[in-house]
């Protein structure tokens, strides 16, 4: 392809994914297509020789769209958000029109010095404290591919940092801590690195929440059995109920084990930091007064394109001085001086992709007031939602509503004398109905053996009309769902 190719090529892309955009809301929510369906319609291995550019866009159209899920539909109210907007799309093109693996400052200056920029542009927006700031050097921080893989540098350097500190332990005996509620980047942190790793018990009398005292009993019995708790993933808005854990009380035990990182897993909710009036909520002054490790995704509730998670560091030493490995070709004179970021010693790969450009252009773009907008309006209609949940005859909350998260269950009013049992068995029913339908995308949960439907709202596009074309599908498959089990 030759420039003249590449220019036509492009603007028909563009007028294609303008074209998709413009169809969204007509297109069914979920792929219908069923397994295996791609092998079926491709060839069984790669042309020999090359094929006309025409055909393989055209190709896209025919065989990928109808594979894709549409995530940005306004009827998508599973799992979380995943951002993609205009401005995304755009820096993801540019980072990608110039090769810039990004593992050393030298590499592409640009690459890293934005991203340092833009890391402390997104603390400033949450309101975190300063000792989070590139511009420190001290903390600082980095854009990661996702929570998982904050979760997991924060893990490596909290174990480097406890054995400096505890020559003799064995690393076998170190315990990282999570809660029945965290998300599963807890416990796959500690299957990688082959960690112990204990899930705290949370109730619904508290919100599903971690308090203090569960920790204390808990780093009690390990300490006593001669194992080291060195590590405690808190989160502020869990995946299946919102929770948000009590870093005030967490942080009055920790300080009777003061080799204990704290890291806190903010995923969904830590981008509602950018509203002041939410901080309270998702306990911003414990986070600045405590945490060691502080992480977002940005690519969920935070209108810029997968992967976008932001991992911030009280003290980046840490970091460093678990993952800096410099062989010579890899050294460099801003390095050795120590005048520049390397952000290959921040993460636990090499190569790092130019993933900032895209900050830099949703953050300019819509300046702090249109993030704002976003979280609120989501915010809101996610209250409207709620509000005819309470109200309702049929369903009831599992969980409180928190920011753009509810967690119901078809509960209804007329039959009260329904065992937890049955009232899973009849929510699993309801929830199979909801799950075969196109026109709405919405994903079930498990909140302490009681099954439950989530409802997370967080595609940008997503209006009051879309809210109330969700409860009416909601209402009409909980009354069909209900009749049905009266049937049987």
């Amino acid at each position: 392809m030759d420039i003249e190719q590449f220019r036509r090529a492009g603007y028909q892309a563009i007028d294609r994914i303008c074209d998709y955009y413009t169809s969204l809301r007509d297109k069914p929510v979920s792929s219908q297509v069923e397994p295996g369906y791609l092998r079926k319609a491709l060839p069984a291995s790669a042309p020999m020789e090359g094929e006309d550019f025409q055909l393989i866009a055209d190709d896209y159209q025919k065989y990928i769209i109808p594979g894709l899920t549409h995530w940005q539909h306004p009827s998508f109210f599973a799992y979380f958000p995943t951002a993609c907007t205009f401005e995304g799309i755009l820096g993801e093109l540019y980072a990608s029109s110039a090769s810039t693996p990004g593992f050393n400052w030298s590499a592409s200056p640009a690459c890293t010095e934005l991203e340092a920029v833009v890391m402390d542009w997104t603390a400033q927006i949450l309101g975190l404290h300063k000792s989070f700031y590139n511009t420190t050097e001290i903390g600082g921080g980095v854009i990661q591919t996702s929570a998982s893989d904050s979760a997991l540098i924060a893990t490596v350097a909290a174990r480097s940092r406890y054995i400096r500190e505890h020559p003799h332990v064995a690393l076998e005996t170190l315990v990282l801590y999570t809660t029945t509620q965290t998300h599963s980047l807890g416990k796959k942190a500690g299957l990688v690195l082959g960690l112990k790793v204990r899930a705290l018990e949370v109730t619904a009398e508290d919100d599903f929440a971690l308090r203090g005292e569960t920790l204390e009993v808990a780093l009690k019995e390990d300490v006593d059995a001669g194992l080291h708790p060195f590590i405690l993933v808190a989160t502020i808005g869990t995946t299946s109920s919102g929770a948000v854990d009590r870093l005030g009380e967490i942080a009055d035990v920790a300080t009777h084990y003061p080799s204990l990182w704290l890291h806190v897993d903010a995923a969904w909710a830590g981008v509602a930091l950018v509203c002041p009036e939410y901080r309270e909520a998702c306990q911003l002054p414990a986070i600045n007064t405590y945490a060691d490790s502080f992480c977002t995704n940005f690519h969920k509730w935070g209108l810029i394109n997968f992967d976008a998670s932001c991992l911030w560091v009280r003290h980046r030493k840490h970091l460093t001085d678990a993952l800096d490995v410099t062989p010579e070709f890899l050294r460099s004179k801003q390095g050795d001086a120590g005048t520049v970021i390397d952000y290959r010693n921040w993460h636990l790969g090499l190569g790092r992709r130019f993933r900032s450009l895209k900050f830099w252009f949703v953050l300019r773009s819509r300046g702090v007031s249109g993030f704002q907008k976003y979280i609120t309006d989501c915010t809101k209609l996610n209250a409207r939602f709620a509000e005819h949940i309470r109200e309702s005859d049929q369903f009831c909350f599992v969980a409180k509503p928190f920011l753009a998260l509810t967690v119901f269950r078809l509960a209804p009013k007329s039959r009260p004398h329904l065992t937890t049992l049955e009232l899973n068995a009849l929510n699993r029913a309801f929830y199979a109905r909801l799950a075969a339908r196109s026109d709405i995308a919405i994903t079930q949960t498990d909140l302490n053996g009681v099954f439950c439907v989530r409802m997370a709202i967080g595609a940008e596009k997503t209006v009051e009309r879309d809210i109330d074309k969700a409860l009416d599908v909601i209402g009409q498959e909980g009354r069909a769902t209900l009749r049905e089990w009266d049937r049987t």
